[in-house]
Order: C-alpha cells, then structure tokens, then sequence
C-alpha cells in the first residue's frame, strides 16, 4: 500500500512537469509569431545543399515575409558602433526609403559618400599609419621652450666659516640678437683693427679674445627658428627663418647655387660657378676625364676649396665620399652657415699666412672651383699648403677661367700655374673644357732630381709637416716619407678598420701593440655605440651633424658607420693630447685641431649631437670648463643632446653649468655599473626665449 502511493505521487509530479513544459512551449510560440509580425520582421534565406542529388526534390516553406520590401541600410546602421561613420540612406523624393531594386536603378544612382578629411601629417607616420620621412616639420614641441630672460644670475657661496666667498654663475643670461650668429675667434672686430696688414686675407684667420673676455652668455637663435628639415631632404631645402640671409640668392641665384621657395624656405638646385647644371654631371665628367678617379673605393676623403654651399661635397656623399667644405666668413659669409644647416660637412677657414688646421696626406683629392685664389702668389706659397694636405699620388682639380678663356692676363695666369706645378713636379694629367687635373708624385725621386736652387725648396727634415696650430706657412715643399707612410691605404670600406701605417708615428704612450691598441678602441665604441642605438634609440632622433670633441683614432665616429646611423662626424682632435689625426684621415675620416680653451670655427646652431669621452677631466687643468661648456651650447642646436663620459669628480660641477645654460641633464651609469669612477652625463638643449 506505501509502495503504491509513492508511484502515485511520482506520477502527479510528472504530469505537472509535463503540463509546465507544454504551457510554455505554446506561450513562447505565440510572442514569436507576435514579435515576427510587427515592426522587426525575421527575414530567413535558405539555399540548396550542395550535396543534394537529381533525385531529391526539396521542399520549400513560403515565408510570410514573401514579396516584402525592407530598408536592409536601417537594420545595418541600427546595429554598426556609434564611432563608426553610418551609410546614408537612400530616399525617394516624398522622404519614404528607396527599395534596393530602386536604388540602383539609373533613376537613382547610389550615393556618392562624402571624401575623407585631409590630413595635415607633422609626424613621421603618415595617413596610413606607415613610417614615412614626407612630412612636414612644425613649429617647436611648447615643452622644449623655455622663457629663459636676458638676466645672468651669481650667486655667492662660502664653502666653510672664515673661508673667502666664491661666486658661481647660477643662470647664464641670452647673449643680445646681434650675436646670433657670433663665432668669438672669427668676430674679433678688435682684433682685427689691429692688424697690421690685412692684403693676404689675415683678417679671415683666428683671433680669438683675450682670456676673460669670451663668451659668457647664451648665443639666442633667431625668431622663427625650427627643428632642422631631415636628411636627406635638407640637401634640397632648409627653413628661411634657421638662416635668414638672403645676399647669396641675389648674388649666385642665376648660377644655381641656391634660391628663394616660397615664403618660408630656401632650395639649392645642386649647381655651383662652374657647374650651373647639376653637381652630378659634373662629377661624372672629373671621373670620364680621368677614370683612375673612382669615388668611394680610392677617392674617399676630399677637400672642397671655396665650397660656396657646399652642393659640391653634397652630391659626393651618395658615391661614399665624404668632403670638408671651407670657406672664408667673407661677404659671402653665411655658406658655410648654409652648408651645415643643409647636413654637410664644412667649417669656415681661409688660406692665408697661417696653415690650416688639417693634417700632411689628409686629403685624396683637393678641388678649386672658381674660389677666388691666387695659387702662384708669394712663390707658390699657398698651393705649398695644398700639396702638404695632398695624399701621395693624390689629384688637385682646379676649374677656373684661366683653363679655359683666351684672354692675354688669363693665359699668363695659366702659364704661371703651369710652371709652378712643374716644380712642384705635379704631372698635369688632363685638361679638359674649363678643368684641368693634376696628380701629386707618390714619393720624393722628382724632388731630389730637380737642379739645384729651385725654387721652392724641400722642408727641412726636422720640419713637421703634421704640427699646424698656430703655425705659419712655409714656403717649401713637405717631404713625403721615405717608408711609404700616408701613400699606402687600403681602399674603402676596408680602411675603416685597417690599422694604417701612419699608427707608428704616432708620439703616444703605448703598453702594447699599437695596432692591438687601435683594434681595443674600435671594438670597445663599437659596442658602447651599439648599446646607445639598443637602449637610448639613437636611430629615432635623426641625428645628422655629430662631433666627438676629444676623438682619439675615431673610433666613436667608425662606430657610427658600422651601425648604420646616416651621420656624419667631425673628430676634433684636442692640441693638450696626441696628433692622431693622421690615423683618422687614413681612415677615411675626417677631422681637425683644436684648442678648447678657445671657440672653435663654426656658426652657432650647427651640431645635432656632441660627443665628450674624458675631455673635462683633461681640460680643466687648463681653462674653467664653463668656458668649453658655453661654446658647446653655441655650436649645439636647440633640441640637440650632448653625451659627456667622464670621471665622476667633474659630474656635480658639469651638472650646475649645464642647468644655468638651461639644459636639462641626466647622469647614468656606464655599463660597468654604479661602482664604476666614471659617469655618462646626458644633456638636453632646450630653444631659449627671452
């Protein structure tokens, strides 16, 4: 009796259950069919299995939304993200929606949508989102501009009781707008007034102030100054406002050298005096005239005398070349200014009673085109300077009237030229046109074999061809090594990283090898290099113009080669160490002498980057290193960063200059550590306003 009233009540149960299920079946069937009736209708498509074979006969279930129009746009849109644009609906002209049969019917042709917004690019990704170098550079970020003021700011300190008070400069004022573009030893008006002659252009030469009397202000950049244009657009064009000077476009504009772009930039068509069509075509006729001229591989470093703009040495670096530019401050005097801002290597010199600042065997081929130089003057003095830069079994191109016109002054001139390089036992290779190419010998025999008394002379053997600061010229002919050394290099890329023989020559103090030593510093830039391109992104900053400011055999600057950053490098060679000048440019570098107690020749604002490796633990046994780190931030480019590598007991003081010239500093460890007795001082040069 329980056993059947269990099955009773599990029967109940179930029947409700079942009840339950049925109700809400039919519920849930009649809001479908209420909800597929009104103003949401389902809309189904249906198509024939692709397996179905000829004897199966499908059936079809008429849809009630058979023969119906639906606005299918409005069930689109209605169902596409708010951030998305929405198509437009097509429409009759009473306002009710147009059937899809309708809409694209020649009476109604779809609807065009509107075109996308332009998009002014100021960055480096275009409006694809992809890397490109189109694009155009706006004004300053606001956060890299800062109101500095005019004011300098002292402040005493007394570092303990009864000691006598010492001033330091807490924040170094804005030079005024007329220094904009003061080079202190080039500017030296004083100076200059003095001079007793000034006929053979000593006024272009260095005369620097006297100690105390530099610079000791902030050099402003012009109103209207902007980030640089890239390289290698800036071989074309640069801002108007970064050099506002416009005598050479009136001067040389119908010669191609450089012109006038709209408003706000200046273009250079790439022609020079004597090659108004195109540096490129002119290049190529130098090396049809004489084919053993191979730019890159044997002709690798050159020098461009009176290089104007620079469109020369410019259109020489894409066939692996690369040119030192100069050129006096004369009436002309922002070419330089113009070569630099464009990315090409030059400084402002002059040949006149003093030799430049380059090394003996420096230079693979020196050019002259039409630069303004009497070479025959004071017995040859000046083409002396020449054949002492001039690499054994090197070439001196000179395109100039005399070459070419037939007037009596300009064929004496010719007849002059031609005899002095006679005795200078130049073999005139080729004459063509308005060019004539000469090739120095490889070694001393014509020299020796000459008649007693020509004039000029060899140098005495005590004479040091490579000793050139502050030294006058020397009416002689430098002698080139008995052993070889200088004429013999390897061709390029090789000599990069070919210990040259001129290494022995070096007066250095040496634990091992030499050629062990210059491997060691090639390998350890290389990898210091590597890690600022790693961990700093050296790549993204666009650097272009560099100097390393104490350059050793130019390590750091081959390491910038061998990692791929599209930079040149100027490898200052200080005159308180080593010549080892003559290492680098037999690298295939280029670089200069210098004192850094004193202003180096260049305009301000042309150097994105500046490289000091151990220069301050040196120099400020010297001078005060506010006066090296004030001419730093002349030649530094607003926005350009400077990288100083140095013991760690001249950071504090290199770290309260830089902020008193408004630079923002960083101090990091070198990679061996926070233990290590050197530190990396990185610095960030802000545009100043006043």
């Amino acid at each position: 009796m329980k056993l059947l009233g269990n099955v009773d009540l599990l029967t109940s149960q179930t029947a409700i259950k079942f009840a339950a299920f049925i109700f809400i079946s039919v519920s849930f069937f009649y809001l479908g069919k209420h909800w597929s009736e009104g103003s949401r209708q389902l809309i189904f498509f249906s198509r024939q299995s692709p397996s179905a074979t000829a004897s199966y006969i499908p059936t079809v279930g008429i849809s009630p939304n058979f023969n119906k129009e639906f606005n299918i746009s409005a069930l689109i849109s209605a169902t596409e993200p708010e951030t998305e644009s929405k198509p437009v609906d097509p429409v009759k002209n009473d306002g009710k929606p147009v059937s899809a049969s309708e809409a694209h019917s020649p009476q109604h042709p779809p609807t065009t949508p509107p075109p996308p917004p332009v998009i002014k690019s100021y960055g480096i990704v275009d409006e694809n989102g992809t890397m490109s170098d189109e694009f155009e550079i706006g004004e300053f970020d606001p956060n890299l501009v800062e109101n500095w003021g005019n004011g300098t700011e002292i402040q005493e300190e007394t570092k303990t009781e009864g000691a006598t008070s010492t001033f330091r400069v807490k924040k170094f004022g804005l030079c005024d707008e007329s220094m904009r573009e003061y080079i202190p030893c080039l500017d030296n008006v004083e100076a200059i007034k003095r001079l007793k002659s000034t006929e053979k252009g000593e006024r272009f030469e260095r005369h620097c102030p006297e100690k105390g009397k530099g610079l000791n202000c902030l050099v402003p950049a012009p109103k209207g100054y902007r980030p640089p244009v890239p390289w290698p657009r800036s071989r074309d064009e640069v801002w108007f406002y970064n050099v506002p000077h416009t005598r050479l476009v009136d001067d040389k504009g119908g010669q191609n050298w450089i012109s006038k772009k709209g408003k706000d930039k200046f273009s250079f068509p790439g022609g020079g005096t004597q090659f108004i069509h195109g540096a490129d075509q002119y290049l190529n006729q130098i090396s049809k005239m004489v084919p053993e001229i191979t730019f890159g591989p044997h002709i690798r470093v050159v020098l461009d005398v009176g290089c104007g703009v620079a469109s020369f040495g410019a259109y020489l670096l894409s066939r692996n070349v690369i040119t030192m530019s100069i050129a006096p401050k004369d009436v002309h005097e922002n070419q330089i200014q113009f070569a630099l801002e464009r990315g090409v290597p030059a400084m402002a010199a002059a040949f006149a009673t003093r030799r430049l600042l380059y090394p003996s065997q420096a230079f693979d081929l020196i050019h002259c085109s039409r630069c303004r130089i009497n070479w025959t003057r004071d017995d040859g003095i000046l083409l002396l300077e020449v054949n002492r830069m001039l690499r054994a079994g090197g070439y001196f191109a000179w395109a100039a009237q005399p070459v070419y016109k037939h007037e009596q002054a300009l064929e004496e001139q010719w007849e002059e030229m031609l005899n002095l390089t006679t005795r200078l036992c130049w073999n005139l290779v080729k004459k063509e046109g308005y060019i004539a190419i000469w090739q120095k010998p490889f070694n001393n025999s014509c020299y020796l074999s000459r008649e007693a008394g020509t004039i000029p002379p060899l140098c005495d053997p005590n004479d040091d061809p490579d000793n050139v600061w502050y030294v006058d010229l020397k009416a002689c002919i430098s002698r080139i090594p008995e052993n070889g050394y200088g004429a013999n290099v390897a061709p390029w890329p090789a000599r990069l990283q070919t210990p040259p023989d001129r290494l022995q020559s070096i007066h250095i103090e040496s634990y091992i090898a030499r050629k062990e030593l210059f491997k060691a510093e090639s390998k350890y830039w290389n990898e210091i290099v590597a890690s600022y391109v790693r961990a700093l992104h050296w790549k993204k900053y666009k650097l272009r113009n560099v100097m390393d400011m104490r350059a050793g055999f130019g390590g750091f600057a081959a390491a910038m080669i061998d990692n791929q950053l599209d930079a040149w490098v100027l490898n200052v060679v200080p005159v308180s160490g080593p010549n080892t000048l003559p290492v680098i440019y037999d690298r295939g570098l280029i670089g200069v002498m210098h004192d850094w107690c004193e202003s180096f020749d260049t305009y301000p604002r042309t150097y994105d980057l500046l490289h000091a490796a151990g220069l301050f633990s040196v120099e400020r046994k010297r001078c005060n290193m506010s006066t090296i780190m004030l001419e730093m931030d002349r030649i530094l480019r607003p926005g350009g960063r400077v990288y100083i590598r140095d013991s760690l007991d001249v950071m504090d003081e290199l770290q309260d200059i830089a902020k008193a010239m408004g630079w923002h500093p960083t101090l990091r460890d070198t990679s061996e550590g926070p233990h290590a007795s050197y530190r990396i001082l990185v610095c960030d040069k802000r545009l100043l306003r006043s």
